[in-house]
């Protein structure tokens, strides 16, 4: 069983789980950002893993660019692309288990103040062993005890006074650059759903639940290079490139390629949106995936280069895939 789930079904976080071995399999790590890239610069090629509820984001590759910053962190890379809020960064271990065939795997894994795992690394076999057992002697923490005290969740903030939809489609209307769209949404105190669901069809569309499945189809295979985010309150992995084989199995939809894996449970999807959203180089669009709270699960691009504008064939998969309809709705 899973780590995530076993600790799910005994009611405690899984951050606590494996602190609990600590002294055996575990040591306790700091999650210093600054140090943790830098060392995985020089451990070669390695696997990333970012996962939220409904979605596991796995690319194997090596760290390139590194840039650190006090509210946000970078790794900027062909394969590696990650955008890092250590704030949200609580706890840090390095973990070592024998798997069914005797193998000894290697991971670092980090976790949020709820005891909710942000960001997970895995050695591979091209790994440098020497320079990941030094990263870990420079980020073992001084307390190694095996219990950590996890913070209850935290309430969401409380927006003020919501822009109305004459405001919102304003806004919308001038954005020039799709970073602007969060900052956007924060100074109209408009939740990313909610902004979604008033601006209009011209802007946002809903989309069939089979709509999801349908992107992959179209683009799997094909030499069209998208992107896909997936992301939790600490950490957000990229994949940019084609993706060729998918599969699915029971609720999860896989994309099982050379150096990005995929997992997604679509039976936790409660809706799916298709968004317009302008550029200077022309409109931008994307697929945004979100679950029964309302939180943004996975979302999907066409690949680009800054200064021009996308892909005339995404634009047509997102275009050509099918709306929900009223039945549907209801």
């Amino acid at each position: 069983m899973r780590e995530r789930d076993f600790a799910r079904i005994h009611s405690i976080s899984e951050a606590e789980l494996v602190a609990a071995q600590v002294g055996n399999t575990v040591v306790r790590l700091n999650p210093d950002i600054e140090i943790l890239l830098n060392g995985l610069r020089a451990a070669g090629e390695i696997m990333v893993l970012t996962r939220n509820e409904s979605a596991v984001h796995e690319k194997i590759g090596t760290v390139e660019k590194v840039v650190v910053g006090p509210k946000a962190s970078m790794v900027l890379g062909a394969q590696i692309d990650l955008r890092i809020f250590p704030s949200r960064w609580a706890f840090g271990f390095a973990v070592e288990k024998t798997d069914k065939e005797g193998a000894l795997k290697r991971s670092l894994q980090f976790f949020d103040a709820q005891g909710n795992a942000v960001f997970k690394v895995h050695a591979r076999p091209a790994t440098n062993l020497e320079e990941w057992s030094v990263l870990l002697g420079n980020l073992r923490h001084a307390e190694q005890g095996d219990a950590i005290v996890v913070q209850p969740t935290e309430p969401a903030a409380a927006l003020g006074e919501p822009a109305d939809l004459d405001q919102l489609r304003e806004h919308w209307a001038g954005l020039t650059d799709t970073h602007q769209f969060f900052p956007m949404l924060q100074k109209l105190n408009l939740p990313r759903l909610q902004a979604l669901q008033m601006v209009g069809t011209d802007y946002a569309w809903q989309l069939d639940h089979a709509a999801v499945a349908g992107l992959f189809n179209a683009v799997a295979g094909t030499d069209l290079p998208i992107m896909a985010f997936v992301g939790n309150r600490g950490c957000i992995q990229i994949h940019a490139g084609p993706i060729t084989k998918t599969a699915l199995m029971g609720p999860w939809l896989n994309v099982m390629d050379e150096t990005f894996h995929l997992h997604l449970r679509l039976d936790q999807i409660a809706s799916a949106w298709a968004v317009r959203k302008p550029t200077s180089d022309g409109h931008v669009s994307s697929v945004e995936v979100y679950d029964n709270a309302g939180e943004l699960i996975i979302q999907f691009f066409g690949k680009r280069q800054e200064g021009t504008d996308e892909r005339p064939q995404w634009r047509s998969v997102v275009e050509a895939l099918p709306v929900l309809s009223q039945t549907n709705a209801a």
